[in-house]
């Protein structure tokens, strides 16, 4: 690195790609970079806080905007609070580099934003160009391979986010984009090729011991004075502050928890009542979702046209404010394509909401079991399958706090407006009170959905999450609920027939009537990835990764010999202990709904099923 550059002088730094500073919805400043770069060039910030370098040449569209290496598009973006930061982007013919500079060493979080602005979305034939290229951060290769609309469901102006742990030693941090000759090249125009990126952003893992301001374009002789009147200023009004403070906290013994908030280092983007208020219409039950346990949910508009989904929660938490808004910033920092996005919370007094993202397609339950007009073909429902191990995979072995969904059904599963899949309501658990009976004690979950180790004992892993996602993949191929007193005796429960047909060999019995064409193939691998899903021991189902690897055909599906010893002895002559809600999808808008709304309580004195004896002793036996 060139030796003028300062050793330790910042902790982080972020950069709005092609395009003009940006303060974000996050409230992180994003430094300009309208450089035009050439061929073979590079520009060094007059801060010398961060550079960019190309190697490359667009031959083939030289007389393009891209031949100035940075691309436009006045789209508005989808999956994401700031439209603003994607319309914009860096280009490269080969290799991109930004590095920053004169980092305090240690551990950073580095996030890259990507969005595709080329290549068009679907049915025109410039739908079919693909922008393929390498990642590495540090010298390490992080994606292989990487393509924009893949990874955004195969759609254009779509928002994708990545995030790599990585360490600075030497003060400076290097990213890396380069295009190995992978993709197509003139599609939709010629010169369509190479890395694209949005904008880049660091932070910290760690206390940082300097400073971290922004470059300042205007230094005068005021500086002076300036730096002299600001800090006797600030004493003046922290004083008057403090005793404000003091003289309202007399006023009210018991005091308000606001101050916990402060000096928070991470918090999620925050929301007034106010603001929510007027996007719901005064939370009007025409714009009710639905009710779960956990409280209503709303539709509503805020005032740059984005819809949302507000989730008002009125479960009480015991946690402080500053517990409840940490753990909402976990979640939403946890980000995948498979699973709904948390844009933030509003927590006002005691009123605490979550605003998501809305989806157009509702839930994935009313998808198969409802009266709408919508229909999903079998490739579609391949894709569900393949889109939720994909985000469960994600949760249990990618992401950086590992979550265990604990009610993993069809309900929790909701479709965006291609019916790209996206998992709901995870990471929820230690936000509410587990006084409630219905998230009592240990477990929680759906009738149907529950693996016996946790539904009898407790005992939770992400293998719970496996068993759940087998039953809703039966259900997927079959259209129909887990459970249907309506239907014969050997029909009524859907893993108990589910084993039948495969034990006969008739697996394609299972398939939705109402599928006209299907792929028999895939349809087996789907029912075969579900048995061993649903197995009594934990650890005989596969991880999540392993049926990703099953349903994409890299790997072969495993045998499953012997039906499980929960469906052994389970023969119930009386259904009338079962939901009617199991069997029909009434309330059309239920989506978003809480993912607790049915459970079992840990305690069987205050469960509603009634099991006997030989079931529960097979259950909690050795689990064969």
């Amino acid at each position: 690195m060139n030796s003028s550059f300062p050793l330790v002088a910042d902790s982080s730094f972020a950069v709005k790609c092609g395009g003009p500073q940006i303060t974000s919805s996050a409230g992180i400043l994003y430094e300009w970079d309208n450089e035009t770069l050439g061929p073979a060039n590079y520009y060094v910030t007059s801060s010398n806080r961060w550079a960019v370098s190309n190697v490359g040449r667009f031959g083939e569209n030289s007389q393009s905007q891209d031949a100035q290496y940075k691309g436009f598009s006045s789209h508005q973006f989808t999956s994401t609070l700031d439209s603003e930061l994607f319309q914009t982007a860096r280009l490269s013919a080969g290799s991109l580099r930004y590095y920053g500079l004169g980092l305090e060493n240690g551990n950073y979080t580095v996030s890259l934003q990507f969005a595709e602005i080329s290549i068009e979305n679907p049915p025109t034939w410039k739908s079919l160009g693909k922008r393929v290229f390498d990642i590495y951060v540090q010298g390490n290769l992080e994606l292989k391979d990487f393509d924009i609309r893949k990874e955004a469901g195969e759609a254009s102006w779509r928002a994708v986010q990545r995030e790599f742990k990585t360490r600075v030693s030497e003060n400076y941090l290097e990213i890396h984009l380069f295009w190995a000759g992978k993709g197509t090249c003139c599609v939709p125009v010629q010169g369509t090729y190479g890395p694209l990126i949005s904008a880049i952003s660091t932070t910290p893992d760690f206390t940082p011991k300097v400073g971290n301001n922004p470059p300042s374009s205007k230094k005068s002789n005021t500086d002076l004075i300036v730096g002299i009147v600001v800090p006797v200023a600030v004493v003046i009004f922290l004083s008057v502050f403090v005793l404000y403070c003091f003289v309202q906290r007399r006023k009210r013994p018991h005091g308000n928890d606001d101050e916990e908030l402060l000096g928070m280092a991470t918090r999620p983007y925050t929301f007034s009542y106010a603001e929510l208020k007027g996007a719901t219409e005064d939370f009007n039950p025409v714009n009710k979702l639905g009710e779960g346990g956990f409280g209503p949910v709303f539709k509503g508009t805020l005032n740059d046209g984005r819809v949302i989904a507000v989730k008002q929660l009125s479960v009480a938490s015991h946690q402080g404010k500053s517990q409840f808004v940490a753990e909402i910033a976990t979640i939403s920092a946890v980000q995948h394509r498979n699973l709904v996005k948390l844009y933030g919370c509003c927590i006002e007094g005691d009123k605490r909401l979550l605003v998501y993202e809305y989806l157009e397609n509702k839930s994935l339950d009313q998808a198969l079991f409802g009266k709408g007009s919508l229909y999903l073909d079998w490739s579609t429902r391949f894709d569900i399958c393949l889109g939720v191990a994909r985000g469960l995979s994600y949760l249990h072995e990618e992401s950086r706090v590992r979550i265990v969904h604990r009610d993993v059904k069809a309900s929790n599963i909701l479709l965006d407006s291609d019916l790209n899949p996206k998992i709901s309501d995870f990471g929820l658990a230690k936000l509410y009170d587990d006084k409630k009976t219905h998230i009592s004690t240990r477990v929680a979950g759906t009738i149907g959905y529950l693996a016996p180790e946790y539904a009898m004992r407790g005992h939770l892993t992400e293998k719970a999450d496996v068993f759940g996602f087998g039953v809703v993949a039966l259900e997927v191929v079959s259209g129909r609920p887990n459970s249907d007193s309506s239907l014969e005796e050997d029909k009524i429960y859907l893993l108990e027939w589910a084993w039948g047909v495969h034990e006969n060999h008739h697996e394609i019995e299972l398939v939705d009537a109402n599928l006209s064409e299907f792929n028999e193939e895939e349809v087996k691998r789907v029912i075969g990835v579900a048995l061993l899903c649903t197995q009594t021991s934990p650890q005989l189902r596969p991880s999540m990764s392993r049926v990703v690897a099953m349903l994409s055909g890299d790997i072969e599906v495993g045998t499953v010999t012997s039906r499980p010893g929960y469906l052994t002895d389970w023969k119930f002559k009386d259904t009338s202990f079962m939901s009617s809600d199991a069997s029909n999808v009434k309330d059309e808008h239920s989506h978003y709904s809480s993912s607790t709304s049915t459970a079992l309580a840990a305690n069987l004195d205050h469960s509603p099923i009634n099991v006997t004896e030989p079931i529960l002793q097979e259950i909690i036996g050795d689990g064969r």
